[in-house]
């Protein structure tokens, strides 16, 4: 009985159970992805937050405006002018485009 011939394939290495995060290079590399997002997620967050805040604050203003407006109309006691007073049309409104 002859004894089979085996070739490189069968050569057994460990270069298939390396895992990345334990090569400290690549886990530096990682660490050093994960800190630049980070960093980026960080800012986005604080752009979105003054954003809001501007928002709010804009909010405010058309309130307080918007009063000043009508405590002018009502102690100018303006009656709205009679005659060719029709419905609104249904489907009017605001149309925003971005």
């Amino acid at each position: 009985m002859a004894i089979p011939r085996r070739g490189l394939q069968y050569i057994r290495t460990l270069s298939g159970r390396v895992r990345k995060a334990t090569l400290p290079h690549e886990a530096y590399l990682r660490i050093s992805h994960i800190e630049m997002e980070k960093a980026r997620k960080t800012q986005e967050s604080e752009k979105a937050r003054q954003m809001m805040a501007d928002i709010s604050a804009r909010l405010q203003e058309i309130e307080v405006e918007k009063d000043g407006l009508l405590q002018a109309l009502g102690e100018r006691d303006v009656k709205p002018p009679k005659g060719n007073s029709r419905p609104l049309e249904k489907g009017g409104g605001f149309k925003i485009k971005y």
